[in-house]
């Protein structure tokens, strides 16, 4: 996922037998990469179809939770593709917006605090040339990986984390919600109605910002190409909704 800073503890690995014994017929959740196994009534183990390494997901989560950020409790797989992780029980938010549970205007308010939440922890100690300004950034949030539990909402599927400034973030998320509004007629008037509530209480999106989030998302193997023929038109809805402002996490100090 190229994630590739030193932490100084890394996850222990979970006592348990070999996980390649896990039956392929279990998957109790299958993703555009990824298929998760139920292991008992408390973990879960999440099997990149490709082998892709998953090491660096285990690490970062392991580093948010050791800061007080909502997510699942984790450990290394038996191979470098799969990632033990806490069976969670609760519903995507996704499922509390169909149901009528969760309103829009919390779901954005949600989302919106998980953010400011996550982008408020200090990075690892930085490398050589690493941007002070620059922070974790989940760069995949969105109703479907966040989980309501009883004791708050988790955020889950870290493959894409990385340092990066915070406004891509936003962009990012508040990009996958306009592409659900033109795409995804299942989740249309949903995302439709969560993306103001998301952008008024994040104050917006920088323009430089958005215009790397949508190079970003075209680039997105998961994509389809009706999703990717939607960029330009999302990135309008986006500025129609709420006009792209400079973003406080690009602005630079003067040099003393």
């Amino acid at each position: 996922m190229g994630f590739h800073l030193s932490f100084t503890r890394r996850p222990q690995r979970v006592p348990s037998g070999p996980l390649a014994a896990v039956p392929q017929r279990c998957a109790t959740k299958s993703g555009h990469t990824a298929d998760v196994f139920a292991l008992d009534e408390d973990r879960v183990v999440r099997r990149y179809r490709n082998g892709e390494d998953a090491t660096g997901e285990a690490v970062v989560m392991a580093y948010l939770a050791e800061h007080g950020y909502p997510v699942p409790a984790v450990w290394p797989g038996a191979a470098a593709g799969e990632l033990v992780m806490q069976r969670l029980s609760g519903p995507a938010m996704r499922e509390a917006l169909v149901a009528g549970t969760l309103s829009s205007e919390q779901a954005g308010g949600l989302l919106a605090g998980l953010l400011m939440r996550l982008h408020a922890i200090p990075p690892p100690p930085p490398g050589g040339g690493a941007d002070p300004a620059h922070r974790i950034v989940h760069l995949d949030l969105h109703p479907e990986n966040v989980l309501l539990t009883t004791d708050g909402p988790v955020v889950i599927d870290w493959a894409t984390a990385q340092e990066g400034p915070p406004g891509l973030d936003t962009a990012m998320a508040a990009l996958i919600l306009a592409q659900a509004a033109l795409t995804m007629p299942a989740a249309a008037d949903i995302a439709r109605a969560v993306l103001p509530a998301l952008l008024r209480q994040l104050g917006g999106t920088d323009g430089m910002l958005l215009a790397e989030a949508r190079a970003r998302r075209a680039t997105n193997p998961t994509l389809t190409q009706v999703e990717i023929a939607a960029l330009d038109e999302a990135v309008a809805l986006i500025l129609t909704t709420c006009p792209a402002v400079a973003s406080p996490s690009r602005t630079r100090q003067p040099t003393r």
